[in-house]
């Protein structure tokens, strides 16, 4: 049974409702003294309370998508050892090869040019030495024959930390979402590289080449727009290129714009922060550089570093979310030739019903400052 399935959580609240009843029925029995019965006592209200705390997580895990997977609740290592044959074609030495298929969350509809297609993909980083999994969404357009010789734009969408990639698909819904806006007439059709930026879990490297590490950074500017580039229709353009994440993803989205402005021409951080998170997570990330500390500083690199001719969407709350003055420095300091643009909510916490809000307005955003060709 899945850790996100129904089935575990009904099982799980049976089991405390249970517990709670024959706590109820027994406790008289057990209002003696003596040492059996004191262990007796001690042990229902224990497995009561444990299995409570356990419903409420499960109820928590399938609302908000924490963790997708038995696997990564336990920060087992996933995915590795994936054996493709790659004379099947499609996107074999191209650094990016396909695992799977998938359809969106588009109730009734099978066929990929009515509702699109996700591929669950694996890449592979030339540069970074970097492989990782990710789902790669492709609107219906990208199947339909009026587009067969159009390139498309592409959004790489990154998770908070730790995070999974389904979270991207299910809690997030970034492909139904897309899908609804193109319909709707309030964004052009573009291919989303959906991830987690964890690429050397279960460590948080904030995106950040570490010396004699992961080169997380080299990655996502680099490595992954390449790969996808050559396997799907894209082009290899800053105009072609955008990246949007949440929380820790916000922050890499930011900052990869910030330092890549020739690969990407928007970036969007929804309740991101500003400066690289340096803790027990992390680990040591800088090894003693100073200058590697200040440039994965946001607000530093926009002091002392050449503004880039690119745009950037910046997103808060004035109640419930602690970037608020941050991100309100960040504006201050963006200057021509780039551009910025925020949306302020009057009240939304860090979590998955804030950015389920934002994200509507920030692909329309992004559509916008993206081109085809």
């Amino acid at each position: 049974m899945g850790l996100t399935g129904n089935a575990v959580l009904i099982l799980a609240i049976a089991l405390a409702v249970a517990l709670f009843a024959v706590t109820i029925w027994f406790w008289p029995k057990l209002a003696r003294r003596s040492v059996l019965v004191v262990l007796g006592r001690v042990g229902l209200l224990l497995a009561t309370q444990v299995a409570v705390f356990v419903s409420v997580g499960l109820l928590a895990n399938n609302s908000f998508l924490f963790y997708g997977s038995w696997a990564d609740l336990f920060g087992q290592k996933q995915e590795l050892g994936v054996v493709t044959d790659h004379a099947a074609g499609a996107l074999a030495e191209k650094n990016i090869v396909r695992v799977g298929t998938q359809r969106p969350d588009v109730p009734g509809v099978t066929r990929p040019a009515v509702a699109g297609r996700i591929d669950k993909v694996v890449i592979s980083g030339r540069r970074s030495e970097i492989d990782t999994s990710a789902y790669v969404y492709l609107p219906p357009e990208y199947f339909q024959e009026a587009y067969a010789r159009r390139k498309f734009p592409a959004v790489v969408v990154l998770t908070g930390y730790p995070g999974t990639s389904e979270n991207l698909i299910k809690g997030l819904a970034y492909p139904r979402t897309s899908l609804e806006r193109v319909k709707a007439g309030r964004s052009q059709p573009m291919i989303l590289v959906m991830l987690r930026p964890t690429l050397a879990p279960p460590r948080d490297t904030e995106c950040v080449d570490i010396k004699g590490g992961p080169k997380t950074e080299t990655f996502l500017a680099e490595d992954l727009p390449s790969a996808v580039s050559a396997g799907y229709r894209v082009g290899h353009h800053a105009r072609n290129w955008g990246i949007i994440g949440n929380s820790t993803g916000g922050y890499c989205a930011l900052k990869i714009g910030l330092h890549h402005p020739a690969r990407f021409a928007a970036s969007a951080g929804l309740s991101a922060y500003y400066k690289a998170a340096e803790d027990p997570t992390t680990g040591d990330l800088f090894h003693g550089d100073q200058q590697a500390r200040l440039r994965a500083d946001l607000l530093w690199t926009l002091d002392h570093l050449p503004q880039p001719d690119s745009s950037f969407l910046v997103t808060t709350s004035r109640r419930g979310e602690s970037n608020y003055a941050g991100t309100r420095a960040f504006l201050a300091k963006v200057k021509r030739p780039a551009q910025v643009s925020s949306i302020v909510l009057d009240s939304g916490g860090h979590n998955f019903n804030t950015w389920r809000r934002e994200i509507p307005a920030a692909l329309e955003w992004m559509s916008s400052r993206l081109s085809e060709n």
